[in-house]
This record gives C-alpha cells, sequence and structure tokens, in this order.
C-alpha cells in the first residue's frame, strides 16, 4: 500500500544499517591489530559481545515487550546504531590510551539496536497488509544481503585505496545508512504491532511444543547461515592458499551475493518455504562437505559460495513459517526467533573455532595432517566445517517434520 511506502524504505535502510553492525568488526580486524596491537582473542570477543548483546535484547522483548512503547522503540532504532557507529569510529580519540575500551562500548550500543531491529523490523513488515506477506518477508531480508555485500566490497576497497589508518572515516560514511533511516522513520506511519498484554501472555506461548519447533529451526539456519559467513574468509585464506583480499570479495561477498540473490528470488517467484526449507539444507549440507573435503581450490570457493544461495531461505523462511504457525503472536514470536537465531549464529562459528584449534594442535590431529599433506591448521579448518555442515545434516530432518507434519493452524493465547 502507497500509505506504508515510507515504512517500508525505513525498514529496508534499518536492515542494512544491520549489516553494516554485523560486518564492519570483522573487515577491521586486521587493521585494530596492527595499529593498536589489539589480540585476536580480544578481537574475536567483539563477535562474541555482538550476538551476547542482541541476545538480551531479544530475551527482553520476548517477555517483556507489553513494557515498551513499541512504535517509539522502532522509531529509535536507527539512533541507537548512530551512536554506536560514532563510539566506535572515535575510540582513539576518547580512549586514546586504551581504544579497545572505546570499541566494545561501541559495539554493545549498535549490537543492542540491531536487537531492536532484529524484533521489530520484521513484524512491522508483516503488519503491513500485503497480497503475499511471504514475499515481502524475503524481500526484506534480501536487502540485509545485499548490505553484507555492499558493506565487505566497499569496506574492503576503500582500506586498499586510503590505507587502514582511514577506517575512522569508512566508519563514518556508513553512519549515512542509519541517518537516513532516522529521517525515514521520523515521519513514518507505523502499522499496529501486538503484544502479549501480560508477562504470562508470554508465558502460555512457551506451553507450546511448536514454538520450540520453530525456535530450533532459525537456531539451525543461523548455525548454517553465520558459519559460514564468518569462517569462509578465514578458510579460503588457510585452508585453501587464496589471499585474504581475494578471499574476502570471491568468499565472503560471494556468499553474501548468492546469499541475496536466493532470498530476492524467493521474494519474486518463491512458494512453498517448507519445501525450500527442507530442499535448501540438503544443498547446504552438500556444499559444506565439499568445501569440508575438497583439494580443489576453485571447488572449494564456489562451495563456500554456493552456501550462500542454499542457507538463504533457513533464517527469513523460518520467521515466515513461525508467523503462520502463530499468527496471533505479534511482536513475541519475532523476538524468540530473534533470540534461536542469535544463539545459533553464536554457537555454531564458536564451535567451528574451538575444533579448528583442537584438531590443529592435538597430536592425532599433527599426524592424520602430515599424512594427508596439509598443515594442521589446514586440517583443523577442514574438520571445523564438517561440524558446520552437522547444523545443515540436522535441519533436514527438522524441516522435513515441518513439511509433512505440520498442518498450519492459527494458534490463540
Amino acid at each position: 500500500m502507497k500509505s506504508f511506502r515510507r515504512v517500508k524504505l525505513a525498514c529496508y535502510s534499518a536492515n542494512i544499517s544491520m549489516s553494516i553492525v554485523g560486518n564492519l568488526s570483522p573487515i577491521l580486524f586486521l587493521t585494530f591489530h596492527y595499529l593498536y596491537g589489539i589480540s585476536y582473542t580480544l578481537l574475536g570477543l567483539l563477535v562474541l559481545i555482538n550476538f551476547i548483546s542482541q541476545l538480551f535484547i531479544d530475551l527482553a522483548f520476548s517477555f517483556f515487550s507489553h513494557k515498551f512503547n513499541i512504535h517509539t522503540a522502532v522509531k529509535m532504532t536507527p539512533a541507537l546504531t548512530l551512536i554506536g557507529l560514532a563510539l566506535f569510529a572515535f575510540s582513539p580519540v576518547i580512549f586514546p590510551s586504551n581504544v579497545y575500551i572505546g570499541l566494545v562500548i561501541g559495539t554493545v550500543v549498535f549490537s543492542a539496536s540491531s536487537g531492536f531491529a532484529e524484533v521489530l523490523i520484521s513484524p512491522v513488515i508483516a503488519a503491513i497488509p500485503s497480497e503475499n506477506p511471504e514475499r515481502e518477508m524475503s524481500k526484506l531480508h534480501s536487502i540485509y544481503a545485499w548490505g553484507v555485500v555492499g558493506v565487505i566490497v566497499v569496506g574492503t576497497l576503500f582500506l586498499l585505496a586510503f590505507g587502514n589508518r582511514s577506517w575512522q572515516i569508512l566508519t563514518m560514511v556508513f553512519c549515512i545508512v542509519p541517518l537516513i533511516s532516522l529521517i525515514l522513520f521520523s515521519s513514518a506511519k507505523l502499522p499496529k504491532l501486538q503484544t502479549p498484554e501480560r508477562i504470562s501472555g508470554a508465558l502460555d506461548m512457551l506451553k507450546h511444543r511448536d514454538l520450540w519447533i520453530c525456535v530450533l529451526c532459525i537456531f539451525l539456519g543461523g548455525a548454517a547461515e553465520c558459519t559460514m559467513a564468518q569462517w569462509s574468509s578465514g578458510y579460503i585464506e588457510m585452508a585453501l592458499g587464496i589471499p585474504k583480499i581475494w578471499g574476502d570479495i570471491f568468499g565472503v561477498a560471494l556468499f553474501g551475493l548468492m546469499l541475496g540473490l536466493g532470498r530476492t528470488m524467493y521474494a519474486n517467484y518463491g512458494k512453498n518455504i517448507e519445501r525450500v526449507l527442507f530442499l535448501g539444507a540438503i544443498g547446504a549440507t552438500l556444499c559444506y562437505l565439499t568445501a569440508s573435503i575438497s583439494g580443489i581450490a576453485v571447488l572449494g570457493l564456489i562451495a563456500c559460495a554456493f552456501t550462500g544461495f542454499c542457507v538463504s531461505m533457513m533464517w527469513p523462511g523460518s520467521l515466515i513459517v513461525a508467523e503462520k504457525r502463530f499468527p496471533t503472536a505479534g511482536v513475541f514470536i519475532f523476538a524468540m526467533m530473534a533470540a534461536g537465531g542469535d544463539l545459533g549464529a553464536s554457537v555454531g562459528p564458536q564451535l567451528v573455532g574451538i575444533v579448528t584449534d583442537a584438531v590443529s594442535v592435538s597430536s592425532v590431529g599433527i599426524d592424520l595432517a602430515s599424512r594427508l599433506n596439509l598443515t594442521p591448521e589446514q586440517l583443523g579448518m577442514k574438520c571445523g566445517m564438517l561440524i558446520g555442515m552437522l547444523f545443515c545434516f540436522t535441519a533436514i530432518f527438522v524441516y522435513l517434520y515441518v513439511m509433512k507434519k505440520w498442518k498450519l493452524r492459527k494458534i490463540t493465547d
């Protein structure tokens, strides 16, 4: 509807802001390491802080959404993003003796804004009258994927052209996106959003077994998507021997490109989301397996990239299934799903890191790597990718259950 055109544009720009928040820090890891001597352990902790901050917001809205002025929270989300990015950019000025503290504070603030966006933007789109709400949801999430591509390509090329010391300018340039979102939201007409009237309403919803199946769906989808998204650059560089800059552009960016392509195709032509989820999980399992065992660099690169297409609908598709299953739950169901997705996005990449480190330093791993003519780190990374495959493999059976057993019906409080 034309009356909601401005709010749609505001939601799209908010999702691009989420892609900035989620991918800016990893792009700058090496920059922070060389300029400020920050260890890789502390840099990795920034990613964990990001997801924990989002998860906290997800859980808060799951049980206390009735305490918030939802429309105000939606409109103020871009302002939080702006403040967080500004704190992040000016960390060396505000905290010259300990830049990392400023990076952490900025990360907490813009991650909180991302948590708000994750919980609120999808239900705003879902509440707008539409002839095909499934395609509108897919379109919203395709915008995020295209944003990831833009952030990675622009960020990588900007640093290559102007040097690592220009990272603060890059961060402030990215502030333009949430500023646009803030302006659009300031005069946008928001649709009515449903929330439980009290905490007991949320607790009653937790008794539904199907709610936890929906959460499991997005947990596995979040793990499958974010594991490859966060590790593909390192995997391509370490296990396939491709230089980092090309790993970032042809690994992470190509993954995001395929992610956006899959979501855009569903937004234009898609139907039968349960079947799409099932087939996507099968394809993602095969891609992870190929990337893990392939000794051919180009084949491994293609597998990493095509994983993006296969997992493209696992997160938004799970939201679509949950909204169909619980059409009256409003903000609550999206908050619970956001919590499940963020948990998967945290657990998956973390497990890959743990397995990679464990295999690369074990005597068995070192011996096996020697026999396979690999370095211990290469073998560890390949084993880590196999762990990532397990999330996709498990998802096959969960999505099959959803496709075959569920007769979607309305569930009321």
